[in-house]
């Protein structure tokens, strides 16, 4: 399995890398390219978009290697619910990158990739009582509605973070990476090699994003990124319980937490939950931290500290789980105060005030 395992990393990473030069040309011919406005964070014009085709292109291919190599016969539809799925949404994130999109039809590329992946059996049907072990199934209807809220929920949060340069890239790099580690605790040779593909296929494309990016994720990378981590958070669900799937939520907490204080933010203000601001956690790193680098450096080290504790809350059960659970929300509430996200008035003020603008909206997700 190590030497499949390894050999699916190594594609992935080739195939991803050498592909990115690629799709640039590719990119700059149909005029897909990043046209910054006034209220953009990236002031660099033409930057090429479209780099989520590398990184799917070495996904597949990385995929593909290790589900042959380790033959996996039961992974058909597994493969496919990746491939049909993320392909629908390569194709609605090309259009967006080169003709931009309004948000209802992105939406309903969203449901219909999500359709595909509970069609091949990605499905939140269940939850297990930790402490009497009682299964609670779920009807269909309530299948339908609840996994499709957590693939366009994840999908749409990951693409808010493609705020800054390699900033979706590099915390799906560890989000990818701790949930393969869960899908091996768990002995799941499919999450295994599926999530070695994804970030290996991230490892190959980041140099190219890493600050200052020669070439962007786009709408096609960063739904294609959050659509794959979606599915691949959902591999050990057969065997999860209420606290047990916390681990997913906790592993995606920086992306999922950001999406939330920005809806709510918007509501409270009663002001569009699609509108476009500059208060999200990347931008107050940005300021704070006054480098691109350094912003997304931040965020990458607090994304590992939340991974850290997902997999420490694998090895707990029962009440030591929760109050694990309660202290970590408490740790997080102080953390958001600390950064100034309940301050909605001096948020307001700072952000009348700086003058790098914010991101063009491209909800549900936004541009840098």
């Amino acid at each position: 399995m190590s030497l499949v395992v390894l050999l699916t990393l190594v594609v992935a990473f080739g195939v991803a890398a050498c592909s990115t030069p690629v799709v640039k040309r590719i990119a700059c011919t149909i005029d897909a390219v990043d046209r910054p406005s006034e209220r953009s964070v990236n002031r660099r014009q033409g930057i090429p978009l479209l780099g989520g085709l590398a990184v799917a292109l070495g996904l597949f291919v990385g995929l593909s290697a290790g589900i042959v190599g380790m033959e996996l016969e039961h992974s058909k539809g597994h493969l496919e619910a990746y491939l049909i799925g993320g392909t629908l949404l390569l194709a609605v994130g090309v259009v967006d990158d080169r003709y931009s999109l309004r948000a209802l039809p992105k939406l309903a590329g969203q449901i219909a990739a999500a359709a595909v992946a509970i069609g091949f059996g990605f499905q939140i049907d269940h939850l297990t009582d930790p402490f009497t072990l009682a299964v609670w199934s779920f009807p269909t209807w309530l299948i339908w509605l609840v996994t499709t809220l957590w693939i366009v929920g994840v999908t749409n949060a990951m693409n808010l973070m493609d705020g800054l340069d390699g900033l979706c890239t590099g915390i799906a790099v560890i989000i990818a990476a701790t949930l393969t580690y869960i899908a091996w605790q768990a002995g799941l040779p499919t999450g295994v090699v599926t999530g070695v593909a994804i970030a290996g296929a991230l490892l190959g494309f980041l140099p190219y994003n890493f600050p200052p990016a020669s070439i962007f994720l786009g709408d096609t990378g960063a739904l294609f990124i959050g659509y794959c981590l979606s599915l691949l958070a959902l591999e050990g669900y057969q065997k999860a319980t209420v606290l047990t799937f916390i681990v997913p939520l906790l592993v995606l907490a920086v992306p999922i937490i950001d999406t939330l204080l920005s809806i709510f933010r918007r509501i409270s203000r009663r002001t569009n939950p699609l509108a476009a601001d500059r208060l999200h956690m990347h931008h107050r790193l940005l300021d704070s931290e006054g480098s691109d680098r350094a912003a997304v450096l931040s965020i990458y080290f607090l994304t590992a500290c939340f991974c850290v504790i997902a997999v420490s809350f694998t090895r707990l059960e029962g009440y030591a789980a929760l109050l694990f659970l309660v202290a970590v929300a408490l740790l997080t509430l102080r953390l958001l105060r600390n950064l100034g996200f309940f301050d909605n008035a001096d948020g307001a003020r700072g952000e009348r005030g700086r003058d790098r603008g914010a991101e063009s909206v491209r909800t549900p997700g936004e541009s840098r």
